[in-house]
């Protein structure tokens, strides 16, 4: 006799995954800030116009941190992501910044993005 198979309320396996980024590994966590999802890559690179082009004004590696100034506005934006975007972006380094999708392009690389701003909207 087999016991009925109880499927994981989504609730319960939401709780499971957990962010490795803390530990310098892969990221299972999509959440703002955390890993690229494939969905959130085709999206911004689906939508061109939405980019804006920035300058890096900081990149704090410890805390993950990346401050932007966009060009056309001269916008001060703070972002984090926990996937290594402060390793790769340079101050004074030209990125691009997708405003709907929140991605950050830094040379060919992709980021996840979480904007500072938006936290304390």
């Amino acid at each position: 006799m087999s016991s009925p198979h109880r499927p994981l309320p989504p609730l319960q396996v939401r709780e499971r995954a957990a962010c490795m980024c803390a530990r310098g590994q892969s990221c299972s966590s999509f959440a703002p800030g955390h890993a690229l999802h494939l969905i959130q890559a085709r999206l911004s690179s689906a939508t061109p116009s939405e980019w804006v082009d920035a300058i890096v004004e900081e990149a704090d590696a410890d805390r993950g941190v990346v401050v932007v100034r966009t060009v056309a506005e001269g916008e001060r934006i703070e972002l984090w992501s926990g996937s290594g975007a402060a390793r790769d972006a340079v101050t004074g380094a030209p990125v691009a910044l997708h405003g709907r999708y929140d991605v950050l392009a830094v040379g060919s690389l992709r980021f996840n993005m979480l904007r500072f701003d938006v936290l304390r909207g």
